[in-house]
């Protein structure tokens, strides 16, 4: 399917709006898709149309969208949230806090379904997850919540490890909260935790140059889009450096890197498209309560474990939902 028929250039990005929307506007109702990084998000975009599809929508046959990626520069996003909200979309979907938060400040008329890895709550997205008021619902899967669990799996496969330091994007919206959850699981387990933080690649490669130096034992990469988008030169970069890191999806291990503990995000975005379908057919933003995604996986890249000397704990692979040879 060529989803990208028409390339507009916004404030040096490119971004697309397929012919379809503007030749039958009127005919055919349009989605604005607004994601925090990359367009290259095939597996979460196959998913977010399937939930279209099992409400009745299908892209370029009955339905239009228009996507809007940031490229990893979180900056960009308020400019093409306006734009989308210029074009009078039907319904905004969004991926990531940032995209969220740039939507919000956009339009208060507009329907608005997110995929957020927080307390849409305390990101003042929504007054409340049963009832969610305003023009705003979507989907919340756990990963702030779970970042104690995340660092007592890493102190579990790599109990040697003293000093570990944890990857953060300051332009995300969770960063504070992340660094004050770890910081009271790294005391109590006895560790010293080393805050490493990078918005860009260049930071990214600086930030490993600097866990080198501190000669951390492990390393959390804390859950966030633009991270998720640049998962390969994460996990080269730890393969590289030999460091046992810890990522918040299944992707990443799928990638190369060692595991993961963290929400289906397919299954999550195959949900905001279902919300964004039910929109499209009616249904207010305000009588849909958040949903929120309870699967959560643990993968392990055995091949990996192996390529570091690592021996993964029996009670680690038994619990573990994937094991990747």
């Amino acid at each position: 399917m060529k989803r990208r028929e028409l390339l507009i250039v916004l404030g040096g990005v490119a971004v697309a709006w397929p012919v379809a929307a503007r030749a039958q506007q009127k005919a055919m109702p349009a989605n604005g898709f607004l994601n925090s990084t990359s367009p290259d998000t095939a597996p979460f975009d196959a998913a977010f149309r399937q939930g279209l599809s099992e409400t009745g929508y299908v892209e370029g046959q009955n339905l239009a969208i228009g996507y809007r990626s940031a490229e990893g520069h979180y900056d960009r996003l308020p400019a093409l949230a306006a734009d989308l909200v210029r074009r009078k979309v039907d319904v905004i979907v969004t991926s990531g806090p940032p995209a969220a938060v740039a939507a919000k400040s956009a339009t208060s008329t507009i329907p608005i379904v997110f995929g957020v890895g927080s307390d849409p709550v305390t990101l003042g997205l929504v007054a409340g997850l049963a009832r969610a008021g305003g023009n705003l619902t979507g989907i919340s899967f756990l990963t702030v919540e779970l970042l104690p669990k995340v660092l007592e799996l890493l102190s579990e496969l790599v109990p040697q490890a003293g000093v570990i330091a944890v990857l953060v994007n300051p332009d995300n919206q969770n960063t504070e909260r992340n660094l004050t959850d770890l910081q009271e699981a790294a005391r109590a387990k006895g560790r010293e935790l080393h805050v490493l933080k990078a918005g860009t690649e260049n930071d990214i490669d600086a930030a490993f140059a600097t866990l080198v130096e501190l000669h951390a034992g492990s390393l959390v990469v804390v859950g966030d889009p633009f991270f998720t988008s640049r998962r390969e030169q994460l996990v080269v970069l730890a393969s590289r450096h030999a460091v046992p890191a810890i990522y918040t999806f299944r992707e990443y291990p799928a990638s190369g890197g060692l595991i993961s503990y963290g929400a289906d995000l397919q299954a999550a975005f195959r949900q905001v498209g279902v919300y964004a379908g039910k929109i499209l057919k009616g249904d207010k933003p305000a009588d849909l309560p958040v949903h929120q995604s309870t699967r959560i996986e643990l993968v392990i890249n055995l091949k990996t474990a192996k390529a570091l000397n690592l021996t993964v704990p029996q009670s680690l692979l038994q619990r573990a939902d994937e094991v990747i040879d």
